[in-house]
């Protein structure tokens, strides 16, 4: 089996594809999430935090905190890369909806709208961090309830930014996008390839 180029410190199946579309060996690296443990990871914004801060933030503190996870459990040394992407409508930042009524509430609000989508990736490396952050519009069509409630109903929205996939079924929802489909999706691949190149890992 062929040595990971890269720790991922994420769960997110579409980060996995990815990088592998980029042709990035990797080993995913598990953060804690669970309710019952403290977190490594806590995604609040603070108070009047801009949303691109924000982004980069969580990013850099993924790949971080993944970096001494690393070293805790003795795994061999490689670049850990961390991401985190959001939705931002009028300056307001949407995380994963907390429940069904939450991906309703939030998917009314980007009905016939255009909002942005934020995806930082970072990456920690012998001690530094480097982090790229690529920016999108997404205009949406104006949505009928029914519809918004069936697609709530297939609980893909539940664990995304914004209450939706846009490689999924939310992609009718979509009427242009102008910037990163796979930034969109969660892990920008020309920024991810920069940053990788930054530190000596070029792709190609």
């Amino acid at each position: 089996m062929t040595a990971p180029a890269v720790y991922l410190a994420s769960k997110s199946p579409r980060r996995e594809e990815l990088l592998r579309q980029l042709g990035v060996e990797f080993a995913t690296l598990h953060l804690r999430e669970s309710s019952g443990r403290e977190r490594d990871v806590i995604e609040v914004a603070r108070d009047a935090e801009p949303a691109r801060h924000y982004v980069e933030r969580l990013a850099r503190t993924k790949a971080t905190v993944g970096w001494h996870r690393m070293l805790q459990r003795g795994l061999a040394p490689r670049p850990v890369l961390g991401a985190d992407t959001e939705v931002v409508l009028d300056d307001r930042i949407f995380g994963k909806p907390k429940d069904e009524a939450d991906g309703v509430r939030m998917l009314t609000l980007l009905s016939g709208r255009t909002h942005q989508v934020l995806t930082a990736v970072a990456i920690c490396w012998e001690g530094n961090t480097v982090a790229e952050i690529s920016t999108s519009s997404v205009t949406f069509r104006p949505l009928e309830r029914d519809e918004i409630d069936r697609y709530v109903d297939t609980k893909e929205p539940l664990d995304k930014a914004g209450g939706y996939a846009i490689q999924g079924r939310a992609a009718t929802f979509v009427q242009r996008i102008e910037g990163s489909h796979s930034g969109i999706m969660g892990l920008p691949l020309f920024e991810t390839a920069t940053a990788l190149a930054g530190i000596g890992f070029p792709v190609l």
